[in-house]
This record gives structure tokens, sequence and C-alpha cells, in this order.
């Protein structure tokens, strides 16, 4: 199978039904996606999939053959994304478990809608956050939209 991950093409050999989550962290060594329930329900291992956000757990790799995938490592460019730096800014993260699929998920809100209401967040941020960070979450995504946050 073909992928375009980060940017970069990437020919994978994988059983077709493998999970994408586990094609990135066994296979290319991308641990920033993180296993945590296996059923999508969590949303620490969201990638975004042509610019969506998809829970990667679920996702059989061939399933994104063709497509473009960027996953935590890819979303900074030469400096921190907006995202990025308002996690740390506000510091969102407690543990930081469930931040990579946080942010990606933002990103994917971003993208669609450049200043999001608390309202649109909380339709859009399902991912789960142990720790019980959503206000900081938010707080961060309001940050990073006044920064240019939705660039991928």
């Amino acid at each position: 199978m073909k992928l375009t991950i980060n940017g970069k093409p990437a020919e994978i050999k994988a059983e077709p039904n493998t999970p994408l989550l586990w094609v990135l962290r066994d296979e290319l060594g991308m641990t920033g996606t993180k296993f945590g329930c296996g059923i999508a329900a969590c949303g620490a291992c969201t990638v975004l999939i042509d610019g969506e956000a998809t829970r990667s757990c679920v996702l059989p790799v061939s399933a994104a053959d063709g497509k473009s995938i960027t996953t935590i490592e890819g979303l900074a460019k030469e400096t921190l994304h907006p995202l990025q730096q308002a996690w740390l800014e506000v510091q969102a993260p407690q543990c930081g478990y469930c931040q990579s699929g946080m942010i990606m998920a933002s990103a994917a809100l971003l993208q669609k809608n450049p200043n999001p209401s608390d309202a649109d967040i909380d339709a859009n941020i399902t991912n789960i956050c142990r720790c019980g960070t959503y206000q900081r979450v938010r707080a961060a995504i309001h940050v990073a939209a006044k920064n240019g946050g939705n660039k991928a």
C-alpha cells in the first residue's frame, strides 16, 4: 500500500486489516499517536486523513491506501504549530497522554472553522481526557484560532 505520511511517500507492507495506528507506531516508529481504548472511543489515536480527524485504532491500513495522513509528528513544520504553542501557553496538558489526539482533532476543527465557539469545540472535540483539562483545551483552541491555528 502507498500512503503519504506527513508529506512524504511511504510504501507499507502490512496485512490490509492491520489498524493504521499499529502501522504508524510499530512499522514507522511514529509513537506520538497513542493507543488508548482500541474501540475509537477515546481519541488518543486521532490523526488527520485527507484533513479529516480520524481515529486510527480501528481504521484498517488498507482504508488509508492512497490517502494523505498527518500525525502529530507532521503537524509542525519549522516551528511549533499554533495549536502546539497554545497548548504550552495555557498549560493544557496535565499527564499529556491524550494531548496528541486532542491537538489533531483541534487542527481538523480549525481547518473547517477558524473561529469556533465553545459550543463548536464541545461538539467537535469528543476526545476523552482522564485528567479533565477540557477548560484549558478550549482556551488553547481559542488562542490558536487567534494565532493562525487553521494552518495544517
